[in-house]
C-alpha cells in the first residue's frame, strides 16, 4: 500500500491538452485574441509537459503567450519574449516540474520584482512566502530568508535576484528544496546541485529585467466549478515609495485624531518592504517584518485579529527553532533536553519572538484596534494597512498609547 502511495506521486501522466490555445475577447465587431503554445522539456530524450496538476490524477499543461493584441483598460498584452515562470530553462529537471511548482516559482517572481536594488531571496510553499529577506550579500539574504521559518521552507521553492554563487549554493544544499531559481549559476554551481537529482534548477534570465514588470498589468483568469470564467485586472501596489504613504489620521464624531510619531527611515524600509511582500500573500494576512526580514506570516485566515494573533505565535515558534538550530544544529520539536528547551523559551519570551521594533504589515484595514493591539503588545514600532476603517481612530489612538507608528497605503491588497 506504501508503496502504491508512492508510485502516485511519481506517475508522469500523457495530458489531454491540445498543442495550442486561443483566447478571444469580443466586442460587437472588435475581436481581441490572445496565442498560447504549450510548453513542454526535452527530458532523457523524451517531450514531457507539467507532470501533473495541484494533485496526482489532475492532468495538467502549461500554456505560453506567444502573441496577442489584448487592450482593456490598464490592461495590455505582456509582448512575447519577456517570459519568466512561462518559458523556463529546465538545467536540472529530477522529478520534472508540476503546477505546483511553477505557480510557487511564479509568486516567488511576483514578489521579488520589487526589489532589485539588493540580494534579495523569497522562499515560497504552497503559493505563499514563508521567508523573504534582503541584505548585502546573497548568501546572508538566503540564510535569513531560510531561517525565518526553516519548517516551512523544507520542501519549497527558492527564487533569487542574483546568480546563485558557491557559498550560497553550498547552504542550499544544506536544506531540502524542490525548486531553485535564479537568473544564472557561476560556474561549477550545478555540480553542486548534480548531488541532488531531484532538485529542479530553472535558471529564468529575465529575472535580470524584472523591474520592468513593476506595475505592468495582465489579465487574469479564474474559472468556476461550472466553467464560468472570472477574469480581472492584475494587481499592481501603488505605494511604492515612502512619498506614496500617508500618515494615520481620521475623523470621527467632529474630532480628528492623527498619529503623533512620524516613521524612522529605518521603519519606512521595513513597512514598505513588508507591503510589497504582502501583495504575494493570500488574504486575509498580517506578516511582521524586521531590518527588511519577515519575521511571522500569517495567511488565509478569515478574521483579522486571528490572523494577527497566528503570525505572533509562529514568530515566537519559528525564532525557537531558529535558536535551537544556530545552537544545537537540531529542530525545536527534535530537542530532548528540557533544560536547554527552557533556555531557547526564556531567551525567545525575553525577545517577544523577535518583535521588538518590527513593523506590523496588514492587507486591509483593522476593522477593531484588537487587531493591532496584537502587535503592540509584542512591542512592534510601526503598522501599514490600507486605512478607510470607520474604527481607524482606535487603531491610531492604540498606537498612540505605545508611542508606535502608523501610515496608510490607501489601497486593498486583498490576494485569493
Amino acid at each position: 500500500m506504501t508503496e502504491d502511495l508512492k508510485k502516485m506521486y511519481r506517475t508522469i501522466m500523457d495530458d489531454h491538452f491540445p498543442p495550442n490555445m486561443e483566447i478571444s475577447f469580443v466586442d460587437q465587431d472588435k475581436r481581441q485574441t490572445l496565442f498560447y503554445e504549450k510548453v513542454a522539456w526535452t527530458i532523457d530524450n523524451v517531450q514531457k509537459g507539467l507532470r501533473y496538476g495541484e494533485n496526482p490524477g489532475q492532468e495538467a499543461a502549461l500554456y505560453k503567450l506567444t502573441n496577442g493584441n489584448l487592450v482593456l483598460g490598464e490592461a495590455e498584452t505582456i509582448q512575447p519574449g519577456q517570459y519568466l515562470a512561462s518559458d523556463i530553462e529546465l538545467l536540472q529537471s529530477g522529478k520534472h516540474p508540476g503546477k505546483t511548482n511553477l505557480t510557487d516559482a511564479d509568486n516567488s517572481l511576483n514578489i521579488l520584482r520589487y526589489f532589485v536594488d539588493k540580494p534579495t531571496v523569497v522562499i515560497v510553499k504552497h503559493n505563499n512566502p514563508c521567508g523573504v529577506a534582503r541584505s548585502d550579500s546573497l548568501v546572508d539574504a538566503y540564510n535569513k530568508a531560510n531561517r525565518a521559518d526553516r519548517v516551512a521552507a523544507f520542501g519549497g521553492c527558492i527564487a533569487v535576484n542574483r546568480a546563485v554563487d558557491k557559498v550560497t549554493a553550498e547552504a542550499i544544499f544544506e536544506q531540502y528544496a524542490e525548486v531553485v531559481v535564479a537568473p544564472d549559476f557561476e560556474e561549477g554551481i550545478m555540480d553542486v546541485f548534480a548531488k541532488k537529482p531531484n532538485l529542479r534548477v530553472i535558471r529564468i534570465g529575465n529575472i535580470d529585467r524584472l523591474q520592468t514588470f513593476v506595475g505592468q498589468r495582465c489579465v487574469e483568469f479564474k474559472s468556476l466549478i461550472d466553467g464560468g470564467i472570472i477574469t480581472q485586472w492584475s494587481f499592481v501596489p501603488t505605494a511604492r515609495t515612502k512619498e506614496d504613504l500617508k500618515l494615520a489620521e481620521c475623523e470621527y464624531k467632529g474630532n480628528l485624531y492623527k498619529i503623533n510619531r512620524e516613521p524612522t527611515e529605518q521603519e519606512y524600509n521595513d513597512m514598505l518592504f513588508g507591503w510589497l511582500v504582502e501583495s504575494g500573500i493570500t488574504s486575509n494576512s498580517v506578516i511582521y517584518v524586521k531590518d527588511q526580514v519577515t519575521v511571522g506570516i500569517g495567511t488565509g485566515e478569515q478574521d483579522r485579529v486571528g490572523v494577527a494573533e497566528i503570525a505572533r505565535d509562529k514568530a515566537y515558534r519559528k525564532l525557537a527553532d531558529r535558536y535551537c538550530f544556530e545552537m544545537h544544529n537540531i529542530s525545536y520539536n527534535d530537542l530532548k533536553e528540557e533544560d536547554k528547551k527552557a533556555d531557547i523559551d526564556n531567551k525567545v519570551a525575553s525577545e517577544k519572538g523577535g518583535l521588538i521594533g518590527a513593523a506590523m504589515v496588514s492587507d486591509a484595514f483593522f476593522p477593531f484596534r484588537d487587531g493591532v493591539d496584537v502587535g503592540l503588545q509584542e512591542g512592534i514600532a510601526s503598522v501599514i494597512h490600507p486605512g478607510g476603517s470607520g474604527n481607524d481612530y482606535q487603531s491610531i489612538e492604540a498606537c498612540n498609547e505605545a508611542s508606535a507608528t502608523m501610515v496608510y497605503t490607501g489601497q486593498r491588497s486583498f490576494k485569493h
